[in-house]
């Protein structure tokens, strides 16, 4: 039975901005100790997450496994000693995979390892180089407009040296060896929609699939650094995953209040899409539908050609598109327990619809007598009322050709609302599915 979109459990918001708070700090990276601090915190709300790495230099298609990153601390200090910037105060404040640096730099020197927003003043921008080695600082152009001719004192302790990618995986059995596939990136430092929504929405969607009494699907859901990360699990897997994967979902952006938003898969037309499109034009019929061509994340890989698995995007405000995306202001006021409550009421129930999707067919010929078994009213009336139109509607398309799915779109009804009527037409005999 699909839950109905009131019957959400309303703690389930709070508990998961809470883990977002408690992960908010942390320093993440592609690699290094941040992304295993945040994968350890995970496996403690979901014990059976495995933490998986792979090794430096790895080749993984065209890509190769990046050094491993720590950073202890980065500052830049004026003549006095004052500190002007500190990576202890915000971890957005250096360019991640810095290399170290420690010299004393005239401003117009130091001004060329400086980004900033011109356009949003207030704002600390994140900036990373992952695959070029350089060194920089981000801070607000309010605070570079501040900054005086003189002497600056720029450290960055941090270390890049052969080590680990880590990633969390989890499989989840159910019935049937075809697999729901669900990922999530967890390599972004303090940011709280673009980064923490995906991986809280996505733990508690797995502690919910892990408590459903039975699942017709299995479920596969991995937690990794971004791109190379997604790259990294399709090289160990692409064999299986094309061979058992039916649908999948890329959590991210899923935890302002804003908007809902629908990425497709570069296919556009698999379950997953038709399962997203679904609840979404139920759920906010405003939902903001985007084309392949804006596409951004973990999709570019799971969609690539050869690859070509069905991988859409649920998000609430997409990458890119909200002012607070990629700096600091993309923080815990932004996201909130509602929105990331509908973040999750969306995802659960595009993966509801996926596990409930049959093709159901009539056992009669003819319109079965509903009324001799109370489903249909004794005394004749001009019209039906709205849940015998619905049921009548539904049986009419029980040809066991078209999916629950395809029948809830052509009458116009979430498929949420079908689903006791199948139960209860099985209970009678009437339908096969």
């Amino acid at each position: 039975m699909i839950e109905s979109p009131q019957q959400i459990d309303t703690a389930v918001g709070p508990k998961m901005h809470g883990w977002a708070s408690v992960l908010f700090p942390i320093a993440r990276s592609l690699t290094g100790p941040g992304i295993r601090e945040t994968l350890e915190y995970l496996k403690d709300l979901l014990p059976a997450l495995e933490i998986q790495s792979i090794a430096s230099g790895s080749s993984v298609f065209d890509w190769t496994v990046p050094d491993e990153w720590t950073i202890h601390s980065a500052y830049i200090e004026d003549e006095v000693g004052q500190k002007i910037i500190d990576f202890a105060n915000n971890n957005l404040h250096v360019v991640g995979y810095s290399e170290p640096v420690n010299q004393w730099l005239d401003l117009e020197v130091l001004d060329e390892h400086l980004y900033s927003l011109p356009d949003q003043p207030n704002a600390i921008p994140y900036v990373t180089s992952y695959y070029q080695r350089r060194w920089g600082f981000c801070l607000s152009h309010n605070m570079r407009e501040r900054l005086k001719p003189g002497r600056y004192r720029a450290v960055i302790d941090s270390e890049l040296k052969p080590g680990v990618l880590n990633y969390g995986e989890l499989l989840i059995p159910g019935k049937s060896d075809e697999e729901v596939f669900i990922s999530t990136y967890v390599c972004h430092p303090s940011m709280a929609n673009n980064e923490l929504s995906g991986p809280v929405v996505t733990t508690a969607i797995a502690q919910w699939i892990q408590a459903l009494p039975e699942r017709r699907y299995t479920y596969r859901i991995v937690f990794i650094p971004e791109t190379i990360g997604s790259l990294v699990y399709l090289s160990r897997h692409l064999d299986h995953l094309k061979q058992h994967v039916i649908a999948g979902f890329n959590v991210t952006c899923i935890g302002d209040d804003r908007a809902y938003s629908y990425l497709p898969s570069r296919a556009g037309d698999t379950l997953s899409d038709q399962a997203a499109k679904h609840v979404l034009r139920h759920i906010d019929p405003q939902f903001v539908s985007y084309s392949w061509l804006d596409r951004g994340s973990d999709e570019r890989q799971y969609c690539a050609p050869g690859v070509d698995l069905p991988i859409a995007t649920i998000m609430r405000s997409k990458y890119g598109e909200y002012p607070e995306y990629h700096t600091s202001l993309d923080d815990l006021n932004l996201v909130t327990p509602a929105g990331l409550k509908g973040g999750y009421l969306a995802l659960k129930l595009a993966l509801e619809v996926i596990e409930q999707n049959v093709f159901p067919k009539i056992t009669v010929l003819g319109e079965p007598q509903l009324g001799k078994r109370g489903l249909y009213p004794n005394i004749s009336k001009k019209r039906l009322s709205g849940g015998t139109q619905t049921l009548m509607n539904l049986l009419t398309y029980c040809d066991g050709k078209r999916t629950l799915l395809e029948i809830a779109d052509l009458i116009g009804q979430p498929m949420w609302d079908l689903v006791p009527f199948v139960e209860q037409l099985k209970e009678y005999g009437l339908l096969d599915s």
